[in-house]
């Protein structure tokens, strides 16, 4: 089971259990599922029992308790446990690096246009959580409220230009203000953007380069922990981006991407006299779901990502 499938069975268990009288109260459409922060219980967690219980008139905990009972017999699920006033955490089975790869899809982005007026930070993130909306289903929400730029928009876009300034605003929670300095106009290891989009380049790369050396990439089993990890996250960052209208999730989500990816790259083309295997192929198929994702969630954000650098 796929995390983004744990999402779709809460939702199922909800459903069921409203149908069968243990719950009241409306059915969600989403459920946000997120990764369990460090030191909590199992891999995932979801509130989702509180958001029932608002609308069922009991306590989160009796909610919880009934649908444990009903996820804890799912195929896929190792383990269920109720924590705290009620958080559902879930620890799953592995899932096959063949079955992520498939999953992977070019993102469709949506054309958002430039809203009429407002300020540069406003803007950008308006328009971002317009297209993350989109591409989730959601329906659009108010308009983020967040902290104006201190300089001057002309002064900030001629000095850093369009993609930058939008990194820089994009990855700053709507309550802080965004910073601009020079290490934005740094193409090297300590600027994130820049790790963002050469990671997508070097998938891109990586592809060319395995069909001059006669094989194209092929799902397959894969031992790269940390990469697939961060893969099987990236339709949970999504919709946790799109309910929380926090764009910084999913470009945080998108450097941690692209470091797992720098990291697994050197393993992805045979070396030396080494002939192209199906372990090539498999890893090839890998690095390339990772670019395909780097790539959508740049789109998503309204930047550029080149297929060379």
């Amino acid at each position: 089971m796929t995390p983004a499938d744990l999402s779709r069975c809460v939702v199922s268990a909800v459903r069921r259990a409203v149908e069968d009288g243990e719950l009241g109260g409306a059915v969600p459409a989403r459920v946000v599922v997120e990764r369990t922060r460090p030191g909590g219980v199992g891999e995932y967690a979801t509130p989702v029992a509180f958001q029932i219980a608002k609308g069922a008139g009991v306590r989160p905990a009796e909610v919880a308790a009934v649908l444990a009972r009903r996820l804890g017999a799912v195929a896929g699920i190792e383990r269920v446990e109720v924590t705290g006033a009620g958080f559902l955490n879930f620890s799953l089975g592995s899932v096959s690096a063949a079955r992520l790869v498939r999953n992977v899809r070019p993102v469709a982005v949506m054309e958002v246009p430039d809203p009429p007026s407002g300020e540069l930070r406003e803007r950008l993130v308006r328009a971002a959580v317009a297209r993350i909306e989109a591409a989730q289903g959601v329906r659009p929400g108010p308009a983020v409220s967040v902290a104006p730029v201190a300089r001057r928009d002309g002064d900030v876009l001629a000095r850093y230009g369009t993609d930058a300034v939008a990194w820089a605003v994009l990855t700053t929670p709507a309550r802080e203000t965004p910073e601009f300095c020079d290490a934005l106009l740094v193409q090297g290891e300590g600027n994130e953007l820049h790790r963002v989009r050469y990671a997508h380049a070097r998938a891109r790369a990586l592809v060319r380069n395995a069909e001059q050396l006669g094989f194209r990439p092929e799902p397959g089993d894969v031992d790269a922990p940390a990469l697939l990890r961060v893969l099987a996250d990236h339709p949970l960052v999504l919709e946790a981006a799109a309910y929380h209208r926090a764009p910084e999730r999913l470009a945080r989500h998108l450097v941690e991407l692209a470091d797992a990816l720098l990291d697994f790259q050197y393993r992805v083309l045979p070396k030396g006299d080494e002939k192209p295997s199906a372990a090539h192929r498999a890893r090839l198929a890998l690095a390339e779901a990772a670019g395909t994702v780097l790539a959508g969630g740049l789109a998503l954000l309204g930047i550029d990502a080149p297929t060379r650098l």
